[in-house]
């Protein structure tokens, strides 16, 4: 009996924020080896794997995947100069540009959080939390420690947060389901639109692979939680909102 492959996990087909390569680029990534020796194609700005290799062995094109190397590397040469991008289930995607009610929201959150967790833990913004496949770049991290005690990116975290003003769908669907993989057990969405705070915990294994969390609660601004990891502390939402 042949095994049974669990498929890794994917961004949805219409995902609308994929990264768009021009010619010049594929043509380089391809004489940098970043693209190996697969069967690829360049359609619409997306780089598509021909041939992937799958276990019914059906020829459907699926979006090149980079690791987490790769993608630093290619970043490094300068593929994504004055652009805004994340690694997200392998594929490079664009990030929305921060408007200003995002930007106060993500500092408000921040100070608060520096406050809760004094002595616990630290909080980094925006910064690359390294993951299985992906390297997003969450709004707030709250990672346990001192930043002093870490050589490289934290892979662990307390608290996440994101701020979603036009990324609420993909902050509550895909992004939730990577930190529910990545064993985030306290995921936070600040929805600066809906003046809502919602919270995802309880992350499970799913059958097809990775993880989803089973609770999701909203908070309005009337409201106040409490981190799993600071049971002392009281946040109101009210705080956090721009």
């Amino acid at each position: 009996m042949s095994a049974v492959l669990t498929p890794p996990p994917t961004l949805p087909e219409d995902y609308p924020n994929r990264f768009r390569w021009n010619l010049d680029q594929y043509r380089e990534l391809g004489r940098l080896g970043f693209l190996g020796e697969r069967r690829v194609m360049l359609l619409d700005g997306i780089i598509f794997d021909k041939y992937p290799p799958r276990e019914d062995g059906g020829p459907v094109p699926v979006p090149v995947r980079f690791s987490r190397e790769q993608y630093r590397r290619i970043g490094e040469l300068g593929f994504f100069d004055g652009r805004r991008v994340e690694l997200l289930h392998g594929e490079v995607v664009e990030m929305s540009p921060q408007g200003w009610p995002h930007a106060l929201a993500k500092s408000k959150t921040a100070d608060v959080l520096r406050a809760v967790f004094a002595g616990a833990g630290w909080v980094n913004e925006q910064s690359p939390f390294p993951t299985a496949g992906s390297d997003p770049e969450p709004d707030v991290v709250v990672a346990p420690g001192r930043r002093e005690d870490y050589m490289d990116h934290p892979t662990a975290a307390l608290l996440v947060v994101e701020v979603a003003d036009a990324t609420l769908d993909r902050d509550t669907t895909v992004k939730a389901e990577l930190y529910a993989t990545a064993g985030v057990a306290d995921y936070w969405v600040l929805d600066v639109v809906g003046r809502q705070l919602i919270v995802f915990r309880d992350p499970q294994p799913i059958p097809d692979g990775g993880a989803a969390y089973r609770g999701r609660t909203g908070f309005g601004p009337a409201d106040a939680v409490t981190p799993l990891n600071a049971p002392a502390a009281v946040v109101r939402v009210a705080d956090l909102l721009p």
